[in-house]
């Protein structure tokens, strides 16, 4: 699955303002990096990002477990709000 769409459905499940939700792939320096950048709502930060940064950590994680298995690439994730 490609990571872009995986991040964007993992996300999905998570919010309640799914309208507005949106992951992007931006082109970094590094060949062997993916930057993806997730804007979601500001109400639904706190469950995205969860206590103490446990759930977004998670996200990071299954991203980067799939990347590991298709391209051997580094994943950061960066989540802001709209």
């Amino acid at each position: 699955m490609e990571l872009q769409k995986l991040t964007e459905e993992i996300v999905l499940s998570l919010v309640e303002d799914k309208d507005i939700v949106a992951v992007k792939e931006f082109p970094t320096e590094n060949d062997k990096e993916i930057l993806l950048e997730v804007m979601i709502s500001e109400k639904d930060m706190p469950k995205v990002i969860g206590k103490n940064g446990k759930v977004i950590n998670s996200i990071r994680t299954i991203v980067q477990a799939s990347s590991y298995l298709k391209d051997n690439k580094n994943v950061k994730i960066n989540i802001d709000s709209i």
